[in-house]
């Protein structure tokens, strides 16, 4: 049982589910050992509210729940907390717990990583969302706020109902093209409340929607600025003289769909690896320009990006440029692994 005198951070949250869900008691899934006592779960718990169509989860944990710790006065902890809708049959009467799971995941990545979520960030699960459902579509997710609760202030600081939206890899490989919050609106047109239904097949099957992603992506090109990856390094050979950047093909395709939703539109691509990587810019002539901290800035004329998009395929090899003699680019083998760290597929 939470002390409510002290946990002024979780009382935020309840008032907030309390106005969309006046009266209705919520399930409540809390952990046994948090995160800050050495437990594994860094999620304090979650409540999960029954609709129609779809349940609601709303964790407790990505914020400030109980004292004011951080030093951004304007944030309460990471600045939100996760929802997540999740497709419900008409008799179904218990939430699916893979979802819990799913949640804690995230929020276990954020702790770890120091790299927290906001709308408009999306993230390849390597595969399916939930390991109860291996033959579900639903391979990746985007998050937006939440259409219900919003943006709240709290008694420590701003906090974002941040809302997961499961999607196919279809979809997520358009948002390189475009961008994430361009497709989930397009999604909207669907899925009003952007619902994770693990059944549902790809928006991109749709002929309409399909066009309504191809306007976007051809009238603004790509939002993603950057991209990090498994493998993204380069070197310089002295014999002859050759710049060698190397990618993997599991993110080769992806690579070539950014750079062509950025480059002609006059903007940069960054490409991070473990240990560095490659920034990609728009310019008249090539030029390599070693920039620190393990990375090398290249700039690509029109005719150099258009051959390195053909280049940039799932397949391991070693291709010179014809339009660029001095770059060469590596696509090596990528090794894909689930959750616990087991390599269950090998690309390129």
């Amino acid at each position: 049982m939470v002390d409510n005198t002290i946990a002024a951070g979780w009382d935020a949250i309840d008032a907030a589910a309390a106005r969309l869900y006046p009266g209705v008691t919520p399930l409540h899934y809390g952990t046994l050992l948090k995160w800050r006592l050495g437990g594994p779960d860094p999620l304090d718990g979650v409540s999960v509210y029954p609709r129609e169509d779809h349940w609601h989860f709303i964790s407790y944990g990505m914020s400030e729940l109980y004292d004011k710790e951080s030093e951004v006065a304007e944030e309460s902890g990471w600045g939100f907390e996760f929802t997540f809708r999740v497709a419900r049959d008409h008799d179904e009467t218990e939430p699916p717990m893979w979802a819990a799971n799913f949640l804690q995941n995230l929020g276990r990545y954020v702790f770890s990583s120091a790299n927290p979520f906001a709308p408009g960030h999306h993230i390849d699960l390597n595969g399916p969302i939930s390991q109860e459902n291996p033959e579900t579509a639903i391979r990746a997710a985007a998050f937006a706020e939440d259409p219900e609760l919003g943006t709240i202030d709290t008694p420590h600081g701003r906090l974002c109902f941040l809302q997961v939206v499961g999607l196919t890899l279809g979809e997520y490989e358009e948002i390189g093209r475009w961008d994430a919050l361009g497709l989930l609106g397009v999604l909207r047109t669907r899925l009003p409340m952007l619902v994770t239904d693990l059944t549902r097949g790809s928006v991109i099957d749709d002929p309409d929607l399909a066009a309504a992603i191809e306007d976007g992506a051809r009238r603004d090109g790509s939002s993603t600025g950057g991209l990090y990856v498994q493998e993204a390094r380069w070197k310089t050979d002295s014999r002859p003289e050759k710049t060698v950047l190397t990618f993997g093909a599991n993110a080769a395709e992806r690579i070539a769909r950014a750079l062509a939703g950025r480059l002609p539109y006059g903007r940069d691509l960054s490409i991070a690896g473990p240990e560095g990587g490659v920034r990609l810019r728009p310019g008249d002539n090539v030029t390599v320009t070693e920039s620190g901290h393990g990375y090398v800035e290249v700039e690509i004329p029109p005719d150099v990006l258009s051959e390195l998009t053909t280049v940039l395929r799932p397949t391991a090899g070693v291709h010179g440029l014809r339009t660029a003699p001095g770059l060469v680019v590596e696509i090596v083998k990528s090794q894909i692994r689930d959750q616990e760290g087991n390599v269950v597929e090998v690309i390129g």
